[in-house]
């Protein structure tokens, strides 16, 4: 049970890195053909380091050693 549970948080954890930083490099763009809007996001934001801290988290949970 303890090697499933370790797996699980490894995996979790690399797809939470992978998320973040694919939202961090990839630029998110938005186009609005009404008012002719545009706006776009790239770079660090609040979402990318969260989920990027969260699954460093997981990373440190995973192998952390339990009594």
């Amino acid at each position: 049970m303890n090697l499933t549970m370790r797996t699980i948080t490894v995996v979790v954890g690399l797809v939470l890195i992978a998320l973040g930083l694919y939202e961090a490099l990839i630029p998110q763009k938005v186009v609005d053909f009404g008012p002719l809007e545009v706006s776009a996001k790239e770079g660090l934001t609040t979402e990318s380091l969260l989920l990027i801290g969260l699954g460093v988290l997981a990373l440190v949970a995973s192998f952390l050693k339990r009594k």
